[in-house]
């Protein structure tokens, strides 16, 4: 039930839907019962079994109200035979069919509220998720799949709409059906009534040995589910590469493995699951049974029972099988719904190690630099910087360089706070980043990276991204700066053509110049650029080349780089070996050093 309790959390703007869903469902139990009990006049004057009762009866309290309601029938029908019997029968007929109409009408109305109750929770519970997703921070999804994520928003959520929310349609509907149907079986006969109270824990008692299983059952199907997905979004995503190494049948076997998985998981549950309905259906069926041979006893035998009021009895006894196996069938969706429960909160229940601290400053301009001071960290156990120092003066361009590993993009993360520092601090203007809220701090910034991150969307909402808003002629010009206009231009819709997945439909140099006019039209005072040029040819890396120099006139700018040729005009340049700065200076200092900037120029053929 924990964790039913904080799902529920979900349902109370919706709490008008849940009075109203309530409200009727106390009507469909109150003419549930009352359809079943109308049934015992129409039989009562089919079998002729009413006594001459020509005085009117009285009401002497509710203790001996059934038989004041046996009394007024009688005298009901003994006016009605001094004129017609037929008039009597359609009058009985006419009330049975008024008593399961309203019945059904409740009934409708209860589904018909518990509808928008459901569907707004799926919604409101689906948009926490995707918002709880794109504000954890990057380091969360190091190590988790897309896939998994994926299956959590979508079927792990239905699962709680299918499993948890079906018990608030239980929850006063089921229980006051069996509260009415047995007050009304108590009053026909409380002897008979006894055996269904003999039978039922024992009933209870069975079912529940069926469901204790379910939630882990359930665990593994979620989450075999979510693995199959990732390997889904991982062959779409890699699909260039898996045709290109004939890799097809590798990838088809794990998938195939992990569905067959999936499939023995899910028979597992759903046989454990369906074992419910046709459990309780003969247990309950076991009951009447003995009830018919019991209640015949006191029928033919005692005389102790009118046939009539047997025959109802028995309708109302077979009517508390529904709810029951609509109660037991709940209890095992609840089981189910806890696996799903729990991966959903887990993801909603997860800390934000990376969040804006109370009072954070709200930072509109840049005026003196960015300072990085006896900066530590590491990503797992081993320290990827250690006690890295640096200063970036306001208007300048500082180029770290080094070997794959050597920390270079991982100053960009920490400057960007996608992750926080595990030691020392940095400050923007004096200030330490963590004290500045993090839209603003983004907000001060432009990344263009080496994999251009682009949406299946036009080529304008791209460019648009970065800025909200923004007019076509700021989309055309930020296009322009960074040498993307001419392109778009061929493209069969101009800025209006979509670009496909990640922008398949583009070549990697395009891509790249869309990429720099979406931090172009950003504008914003400092720029970061995470090897922006190191997976172009020659022809695109001079166009980008070209744009990001337009880029970063008057900026601030932060260039990680892999092609030396790309950062000569740096005011500094930071070569960085195992998280550590080994030299610094500009282009022409370190050559003259003879240190390792000029190996690693040497290596890429560039020296003088």
């Amino acid at each position: 039930m924990e964790y039913f309790k904080k799902i529920l959390r979900f349902a109370r703007p919706y709490k008008t839907f849940a009075i109203l869903n309530i409200i009727s469902n106390v009507f469909y139990a109150l003419f549930s019962t009352l359809a079943m009990v109308s049934l015992f006049p129409m039989l009562s004057v089919l079998l002729k079994q009413t006594e001459s009762v020509n005085i009117k009866p009285q009401w002497n309290g509710i203790s001996e109200a059934k038989e004041y309601l046996e009394s007024y029938l009688n005298y009901f029908v003994t006016q009605r035979s001094g004129e017609n019997t037929g008039d009597a029968l359609i009058f009985m007929v006419g009330l049975v069919i008024a008593m399961f109409f309203l019945k059904n009408l409740f009934g409708y109305l209860a589904m018909y509220f518990i509808t928008f109750l459901r569907n707004g929770v799926l919604k409101d519970l689906r948009n926490s998720l995707y918002n709880k997703t794109i504000s954890l921070p990057i380091s969360f999804y190091s190590e988790k799949r897309k896939g998994d994520t994926i299956a959590r928003i979508t079927s792990d959520v239905l699962e709680i709409q299918h499993s948890f929310l079906s018990i608030l349609e239980l929850v006063v509907r089921e229980p006051l059906t069996i509260i009415f149907t047995i007050l009304a079986m108590v009053t026909i006969s409380a002897k008979l009534t006894l055996f269904v109270f003999i039978f039922l824990p024992v009933s209870g008692f069975l079912i529940s040995l069926i469901g204790k299983s379910l939630k882990k059952k359930s665990d593994k199907v979620q989450r075999e589910q979510g693995y199959f997905l990732s390997i889904i979004e991982e062959t779409l995503g890699g699909l260039r590469v898996i045709k290109a190494f004939n890799a097809e049948n590798a990838f088809n076997s794990t998938f195939q493995k992990s569905t067959s998985k999936f499939y023995r998981f899910s028979n597992s549950l759903l046989n454990r699951q369906n074992l419910a309905s046709p459990t309780s259906e003969f247990l309950g069926i076991t009951v009447i049974a003995i009830l018919l041979w019991y209640g015949g006893q006191m029928v033919l035998v005692e005389k102790s029972l009118q046939p009539e009021l047997f025959i109802t009895y028995m309708a109302l006894a077979y009517q508390i099988l529904t709810p029951a196996k609509a109660i037991s069938k709940a209890s095992y969706g609840v089981k189910k719904g806890n696996a799903a429960a729990e991966r959903v909160l887990e993801i909603l229940e997860t800390e934000n190690p990376i969040v804006d601290r109370q009072n954070a400053i709200e930072k509109t301009d840049f005026e003196n630099g960015i300072s990085l001071e006896n900066v530590s960290f590491k990503y797992e156990d081993d320290l990827v910087l250690k006690n890295f120092s640096l200063n970036v003066p306001k208007g300048n361009t500082v180029a770290l360089v080094g070997q794959s590993g050597s920390g270079k993009s991982t100053i960009a993360n920490l400057v960007t706070r996608f992750y926080d520092v595990d030691e020392g601090t940095i400050s923007i203007d004096g200030i330490n980043i963590k004290d500045i809220t993090k839209k603003s701090l983004r907000d001060l910034m432009g990344l263009v990276t080496q994999d251009s991150i682009l949406f299946n969307a036009t080529v304008r909402s791209n460019i648009s991204m970065g800025k909200e808003g923004a007019s076509d002629k700021e989309i055309i010009e930020a296009a322009k700066i960074a040498n993307a206009h001419e392109f778009i231009m061929g493209l069969p819709k101009g800025y209006d053509t979509n670009i496909g997945d990640s922008g398949n439909k583009l070549s990697g140099g395009q891509k790249q110049r869309l990429s720099i006019a979406r931090a172009v039209l950003k504008n914003p005072p400092i720029m970061i650029l995470d090897e922006a040029t190191s997976a172009l040819d020659t022809e695109s890396e001079r166009l980008v080349q070209d744009a990001l120099e337009k880029m970063m006139r008057n900026r601030t700018s932060i260039v990680i780089a892999h092609r030396l040729s790309t950062i000569q005009n740096a005011n500094a340049i930071v070569v960085l070996q195992k998280g550590e700065i080994v030299e610094q200076g500009t282009h022409a200092e370190l050559l003259a050093k003879n240190g390792v900037y000029k190996k690693l120029v040497q290596m890429q053929s560039l020296a003088p």
